[in-house]
């Protein structure tokens, strides 16, 4: 009476555990599908496939959405179809992909830590860039205003980078010449309510003493910096517990071939 009272637990574990997980893949592949779709919609939207964009379209934010809506549905829908017909290809294929994102994960943060110089410079010529391309791409605009209003900073290295831009730039002839993003201002704000978009005119032709009561003087590169220095714990509790989660993941899927096996 008791092994029968054991298999029934076993079983009750091993179903319990098999849509448990089947759960869980399908509300990530969910989420999958939802991030592919924005990504699509962005580049549909900004006509990015146009004969004129299709050479610029490696550069599109956009693509990241893609990519990354692409790969976690590919292997969320992979172990979901896999646990519920407990399809062993599926579920090698859901594990060896794991296996992938896991190494991936531990490679990246050993690599970042020490090219530190490499990564700073690689962040460096991608924020010029997208200052470049600030009036012209409406997601490097946002990104740009974002990481300025959120972090108080203004260019990468200081304000003066705004320089590389044609609009701002101190020879263009419009009235933003020298200026710099309203998001760059100390308060952007006119009488606390109303938005003012040229708070920023004329900005880089002040001197810093001037310039730091009207906008941010330090760069952005500088803030991302510290932001990564205030909130390491944090990052660091993240990145373990969804690696925590990835292998447990694994070695459940590990034990569903196993079954898998016995039964054939």
């Amino acid at each position: 009476m008791s092994e029968l009272n054991h298999s029934r637990f076993c079983l009750f574990v091993s179903y319990f555990l098999k849509y448990c997980l089947f759960v869980c893949n399908l509300l990530f592949t969910a989420l999958g599908l939802v991030v592919l779709g924005l990504g699509m919609w962005g580049l549909i939207t900004k006509e990015s496939f146009a004969q004129e964009k299709i050479g610029s379209i490696g550069t599109d934010p956009m693509l990241i959405l893609v990519s990354l809506g692409l790969v976690l549905t590919t292997l969320c829908l992979s172990g979901c179809v896999g646990a519920i017909r407990e399809n062993y290809c599926l579920l090698k294929l859901f594990s060896t992909m794991v296996l992938v994102l896991v190494t991936a994960q531990i490679l990246a943060a050993i690599l970042a830590y020490s090219l530190q110089d490499q990564v700073g410079n690689y962040l460096r010529s991608g924020m010029l860039a997208a200052m470049a391309r600030y009036q012209d791409d409406l997601d490097l605009r946002f990104i740009t205003d974002e990481i300025q209003s959120n972090l108080q900073c203004c260019g990468a290295d200081n304000y003066h980078d705004w320089e590389i831009n044609i609009y701002y730039n101190c020879s263009a002839p419009g009235v933003l010449a020298c200026g710099v993003p309203a998001t760059c201002c100390v308060d952007p704000l006119e009488n606390g309510t109303v938005w003012n978009s040229q708070c920023g005119v004329g900005a880089q032709q002040l001197d810093e003493f001037t310039a730091q009561s009207v906008i941010f003087l330090g760069g952005c590169l500088g803030g991302i910096s510290r932001w990564i220095e205030q909130h390491e714990g944090l990052i660091g509790t993240v990145s373990i517990v969804v690696m925590g989660c990835l292998i447990w993941s694994n070695s459940k899927k590990e034990q569903g071939e196993r079954e898998i096996v016995v039964k054939l």
